[in-house]
């Protein structure tokens, strides 16, 4: 399920803090606690940290962006600087209970290629990201004529990472 398809009501009431993203808050409902997980792409750790303090998970991050991964360590989670299109084929079979792609898929270059690392790595693969089907964008570029802002990352279409913008149908045909 896309970040944009998960109703409002799917908050972070039961997990923390109001400020936390719909998306995480549903990631960390389906973990067991104790799992051990590895976030692609996790950016400033906000969903590592969740998992950590709600759920005991114990998580790992691999993160492209080395001012990223240097703040997160400094928040004292286990964070690599890697690039997930490349560097997930180091990660052992059956290395983590799951692996979590949280609005990473379309920002990197094979996202077929990164799925099957994930499950090759993982026993279990969440993935959420901006569902560019859904139709409030496809309202919005109807009547505006412009791109949608993706719900979890606020920037215009030109100040983002999303390479591969895709809806939910997309999707599952991918995976």
């Amino acid at each position: 399920m896309a970040y944009a398809d998960y109703p409002r009501a799917v908050s972070a009431l039961e997990l923390g803090p109001a400020h936390t993203r719909a998306d995480h808050a549903a990631i960390a409902r389906m973990l067991r606690t104790g799992a051990s997980a590895l976030d692609v792409g996790c950016g400033d750790g906000a969903l590592l940290h969740l998992l950590a303090r709600e759920r005991g998970v114990r998580g790992r991050g691999l993160e492209l962006n080395q001012a990223s991964v240097n703040a997160c360590v400094a928040k004292g989670l286990v964070v690599a600087q890697g690039d997930a299109d490349r560097d997930l084929k180091d990660y052992p079979s059956a290395g983590f209970d799951v692996v979590i792609l949280a609005d990473a898929i379309q920002q990197v270059r094979q996202p077929r290629t990164v799925l099957k690392q994930a499950a090759r790595i993982g026993e279990r693969v969440i993935v959420s990201f901006s569902n560019f089907g859904h139709w409030r964008a496809r309202a919005r570029l109807l009547t505006k004529g412009r791109m949608p802002v993706a719900l979890a990352t606020p920037a215009r279409w030109c100040d983002t990472d999303c390479l591969h913008p895709c809806s939910v149908r997309d999707f599952m045909e991918l995976a």
